[in-house]
């Protein structure tokens, strides 16, 4: 069985990011960038499935700029057998990575994509649901467990009452959740490995897909900064910044 992990460049979490002082967007010069963790959650997700004998190959696929394929070598680090860039420099919005991802699927014919439930950078949470609904395929979201046997896919998922089981048959879409699995460490020989490994270079004009944008952003900006906190002498001093400058009660 063959499965295919999208995995996203971002801005690294532990980054505190800042607006361009113009408002077009965030700034990323001389920022750490790092994979997208959900995604990273994937393909470890991907490589216990190989571990286990389930999968037979494990394809990691980046859309953005050159600069992915530092993520894709990460990725191949973890347990990916080959990587695919799809470079471009154009901005890319959700449903032109999942028209992007479902012609590498019509390429490549993998059995299960996994991928990130959402991106960090602009949490837009579509990319794996507009990938199902383009390939017709059934799709399990916010997954928590996964079991795959025998062509079906077992998934368990968080909901608001608590955990729900779907099963799925392949081929299938299942993007990830946080408490899906840690993803290990990366160790140096296996980074060394990883430069060894496959990786491909293809525009979107080769995959005769279309990345214009259709989506505009107008504005970024930072939230207000909180204002500091005021000590109050007794409770009815509290009660009364409640109700007549806070306006809770």
């Amino acid at each position: 069985m063959k499965v295919l992990v999208p995995v996203k460049r971002v801005v690294d979490y532990n980054v505190k990011v800042r607006v361009k002082s113009d408002g077009t967007g965030v700034d990323i010069a001389n920022v750490k960038m790092s994979m997208n963790p959900f995604d990273e959650i994937a393909i470890e997700e991907a490589t216990r499935l190989k571990e286990k004998g389930v999968a037979t190959e494990v394809i990691a696929v980046s859309c953005g700029v050159l600069q992915c394929q530092e993520t894709l070598r990460t990725a191949m680090a973890i347990g990916a057998d080959r990587a695919i860039l799809v470079e471009t420099d154009a901005e890319l919005q959700p449903l032109a990575v999942a028209k992007l991802l479902k012609a590498l699927v019509d390429k490549e014919a993998p059995q299960l994509v996994i991928l990130g439930k959402q991106a960090i950078d602009d949490d837009c949470n579509q990319t794996g649901q507009m990938l199902a609904a383009l390939l017709g395929w059934p799709q399990a979201t916010f997954a928590s467990k996964v079991e795959v046997e025998g062509g079906v896919a077992k998934v368990t998922r968080e909901v608001d009452g608590g955990l729900e089981t779907l099963s799925l048959t392949l081929p299938a879409i299942i993007t990830t959740d946080l408490r899906l699995n840690e993803p290990r460490y990366v160790t140096l020989p296996n980074i060394m490995k990883a430069k060894k490994k496959q990786l491909d270079n293809v525009k979107p004009a080769d995959l005769g897909v279309d990345v214009t944008p259709r989506i505009k952003t107008l504005k970024v900006s930072e939230p207000p900064k909180r204002s500091a906190g005021v000590k109050v002498a007794d409770v009815a001093a509290l009660v009364d910044k409640l109700k007549n400058e806070a306006k809770v009660i």
